[in-house]
């Protein structure tokens, strides 16, 4: 086995991480969590315990997720073993992750493996195969919802988790869905392309919803043995000048590695090193700053809603039992009346949703009728510049005149109407939203003193923000017909001179092309806002169910501290008064630190 490439961390990367791993708000937030899950393990509130359990844990470790990403057969599993500077992933000539694989540190080498609704089951690092390749697990037949791997490497000894993803572009259409599902854990990106092939349509939309996720994207150029020179400078330029344009901001350095060299410990370095620094660079820059705040920002809710709690426990012991259940009965029903509310506030987002979509197409049918005349007159300047002499060739070069054209005007056309479908959206969003907060303030004043303290109410800055999924099309590669008999046509035309009729079908390509793209942007927007409607509606119900949960919770507490004598409840009421006042610091905690 090679050495451990992860070694090259410098001692000053070390020290300044081990100083933040120390910090005194990082201990001090750590044990803020952890007394609030004691304190609401006290209430049986063991959904809340549990949150602030993980948080501690995940900020007590600085854990991060680096995703390595791209096309299938980049060999991006090859990759990771030779961070790790261990093949323990599993690699082959079909598509091998069909689950995306966590990587983190461990003392030794171990997997486990999770199944839809259950806990985690410990398995051999040697049947990995068995729960993540297709050969073995096809379609993730077996219900694999999360694999993790542990391997005693330094890189991984700060908090970074390396992600293995199942690769785009394969025949496995949920494995390009599971890699999209996980984007929204992504703190940074590895995005690891080639020179044969380039970049495809399904690796850029990939980017550009993670670019839109993370700044962090760190571009590799893998298998730099099996081409040329040339060969690579040109992947080079491609890849950075799509990125650019799509992502739209530069994308840094693109480091030219062979990871199947390193795995093998031959071969020359290239820009390993470098590629290296700036992946140990990420644990200060992204990691720890980015795990604080999250850390500080739940605290903050956790205390909120333990706060509510204990508020109710308090009006349960004041409250005569009698009266106390009856005002329970009657938050149910109000809770239950509350379905046709909801069905209004879907019909009021339908109405928007209608409006946007009839804004879009008139947007659309603007653009076309703007752009179809001065594209087709560019057309039809580039056509007669074509050499004839051959039908075939003829055909191929006025087909790729029709792309190149229609790329010309769609993509600049996409950008700015994706910024104008963004302004409009948060319009939809904000309004919504106060629709949204205005019924949860109707309930809150219905008489029952229960849903004026509702947890979390929506937030405006957070209940609608569905993140874009702008998936245009990409303009598709034209090449020499595929069909025998169309390639036998185009020589006949050729000699009879009918290249009318090829660039007749040329133009209709053309206008096909900026026809398709622009009604994408249409039908992301009706996405988005059918989402967003599912997402709020949902968010709504749960806050309402967290109210009842809560008061029932209290209604059995109060009757059990009733049950035992008058003692028993002022000993209660003083032990609500201790933890309010506890809880004062859960509140004064600043996430911008």
């Amino acid at each position: 086995m090679p050495p451990d490439k992860g070694n090259s961390v410098s001692a000053h990367t070390r020290q300044a991480d081990a100083g933040i791993l120390a910090s005194q708000e990082t201990a001090d937030a750590n044990a803020h969590l952890l007394r609030l899950a004691t304190l609401a393990e006290e209430f049986s509130a063991t959904r809340l315990a549990s949150d602030a359990r993980g948080l501690t844990e995940r900020l007590s470790e600085g854990r991060f997720y680096v995703a390595c990403i791209g096309q299938f057969k980049r060999g991006k599993s090859t990759l990771i073993g030779a961070l790790i500077a261990d093949p323990i992933l599993p690699t082959g000539v079909v598509p091998i992750t069909t689950v995306p694989t966590v990587i983190r540190f461990g003392a030794s080498r171990s997997a486990r493996v999770r199944f839809r609704g259950g806990s985690w089951t410990s398995i051999a690092p040697s049947d990995l195969r068995l729960y993540v390749s297709e050969e073995h697990n096809p379609e993730n037949r077996k219900q694999v919802e999360g694999v993790e791997v542990f391997v005693p490497s330094s890189l991984l000894a700060t908090g970074m988790c390396l992600v293995d993803t199942p690769g785009l572009g394969s025949v496995f259409g949920g494995s390009t869905a599971a890699t999209h599902a996980f984007v929204p854990h992504i703190d940074a990106a590895i995005v690891v392309v080639g020179a044969d092939p380039t970049l495809a349509g399904d690796e850029l939309e990939l980017v550009q919803a993670v670019g839109k996720q993370v700044q962090n994207l760190v571009i590799v150029l893998n298998k730099a043995d099996r081409t040329t020179d040339a060969e690579r400078e040109a992947a080079r330029e491609f890849t950075r000048r799509v990125l650019e344009k799509t992502l739209g901001r530069p994308i840094g350095e693109i480091y030219e590695i062979s990871a199947l060299e390193q795995l093998e410990n031959r071969g020359p370095q290239r820009d390993w090193e470098k590629f290296l620094e700036t992946l140990n660079g990420l644990v200060t820059q992204s990691g720890r700053s980015m795990m604080y705040s999250a850390g500080v920002r739940g605290l903050r809710r956790l205390t909120e809603e333990m706060l509510v709690i204990i508020a109710e426990e308090r009006e349960a012991l004041l409250c005569p039992m009698e009266e106390y259940e009856r005002r329970i009965k009657n938050m149910r029903q109000t809770i239950h009346d509350s379905r046709q509310s909801l069905q209004d506030l879907g019909f009021h987002f339908m109405s928007e949703q209608h409006h946007l979509s009839d804004l879009f197409l008139s947007r659309r049918k603007e653009f076309l009728q703007q752009v179809l005349p001065p594209a087709n007159a560019e057309f039809a300047t580039e056509a007669r510049l074509i050499q004839r002499r051959y039908g075939p060739r003829f055909r191929r070069e006025a087909m790729g005149s029709a792309q190149a054209i229609a790329e010309k005007y769609v993509i600049p056309w996409l950008a700015q109407e994706q910024a104008h479908a963004e302004e409009e959206y948060k319009k939809v969003a904000a309004r919504f939203v106060d629709l949204a907060n205005d019924y949860l303030r109707k309930l809150a004043q219905s008489g029952v003193p229960e849903l004026t303290r509702m947890p979390n109410a929506l937030d405006p800055e957070k209940g609608l923000r569905i993140r874009s999924r702008f998936t245009f099309e990409a303009l598709l590669p034209v090449a020499m017909p595929a069909s025998p008999l169309r390639y036998l046509a185009d020589i006949t035309l050729g000699v009879a001179s009918a290249y009318g009729i090829v660039e007749r079908e040329a133009r209709e390509f053309l206008e096909r092309l900026l026809e398709m793209n622009s009604s994408r942007v249409q039908s992301d927007i009706v996405d988005r806002v059918q989402e967003s409607r599912s997402q709020l509606e949902a968010e709504i119900r749960r806050v309402l169910l967290e109210v009842s949960h809560i008061a029932q919770l209290a209604l059995e507490h109060a009757r059990a501290a009733k049950a035992a004598g008058s003692a028993a409840v002022e000993k209660k009421m003083a032990r609500l008064a201790e933890m309010e006042a506890e809880l004062s610091w859960g509140l004064q905690s600043d996430p911008q630190r």
